[in-house]
């Protein structure tokens, strides 16, 4: 802070369980990655190389370093996972993760079906090697999954070995935990808040709306993921109250002028 504001929101320090942003990186390069840092790394704990990325990404050591050293831990969207998976190269997923020396991996099955039993036994073999992120929830759009069953695989997920379970949105917002307006599943969330220990979940939520809905609901150190680069900054004067969306939500009983 650049003045001694009162009523400003703590926020926890890094490296922190809570009050985490994970950035998704759609394809910077190297000297994008590095402004970045310069700009929004001190609000970044995570930078999820979306998709496949990870497999025709320039100079991806480097950019990787340039996080690293930036503070931030990287790691590949659970897209990359589905894709050894689907190959049956699931010990090729685990090399390949320990050859970019990557701590973090998702395991995800928002497009490729795979038993649940299964994903949980990737689970429990990979957080033997990593901390392990799991994703639940569908990327496909029309795809219901009923409340009692996400309950049931983020608990058994989390219980298998997952750190985090992320909440599935996509990098558009409008499927997994939202309507396909961008809109809250305000039901499911609710189950899910209600159910699981809310430190324990990242919620995908690239949109304004939906990251204020969430700092609204569960304050300034909810977990959000898939922010856009251009983003992050935005997002921690979101959390802080130093925006309009969420300016009267930590002023506490102050009068005014």
């Amino acid at each position: 802070m650049n003045y001694d504001i009162p009523f400003i929101p703590s926020r926890i320090n890094k490296p922190r369980n809570s009050g985490i942003t994970m950035m998704m990186d759609k394809g910077l390069s190297v000297m994008q990655a590095s402004e970045f840092v310069n700009v929004s790394g001190d609000f970044t704990d995570f930078v999820k190389l979306g998709f496949g990325t990870a497999l025709i990404t320039k100079d991806l050591e480097r950019k990787l370093e340039v996080y690293r050293n930036g503070g931030i831990r990287p790691y590949f969207g659970g897209t990359l996972f589905e894709i050894f998976y689907m190959r049956g190269m699931f010990d090729d997923f685990r090399r390949y993760a320990s050859r970019y020396k990557v701590d973090l991996v998702e395991v995800s099955d928002g497009t490729v079906v795979i038993e649940h039993e299964k994903k949980l036994e990737c689970i429990r073999k990979l957080s033997n090697e990593f901390q392990v992120l799991s994703e639940v929830g569908s990327k496909i759009s029309g795809v219901v999954i009923p409340v009692d069953q996400w309950i049931d695989m983020m608990k058994t997920e989390i219980e298998a070995g997952s750190w985090k379970v992320i909440a599935e949105a996509r990098e558009s917002g409008t499927v997994g935990i939202y309507n396909t307006d961008g809109s809250a599943n305000v039901d499911l969330v609710e189950d899910i808040v209600g159910n699981i220990e809310p430190a324990s979940v990242i919620w995908e939520s690239p949109l304004k709306n939906q990251q204020v809905y969430f700092i609204k609901l569960l304050g300034a150190n909810v977990n959000l993921g898939n922010i856009a680069p251009d983003e992050v900054f935005a997002l921690e004067a979101l959390r802080l109250g130093l925006r309009g969306d969420t300016l009267t939500d930590f002023t506490g009983d102050t009068p005014g002028l």
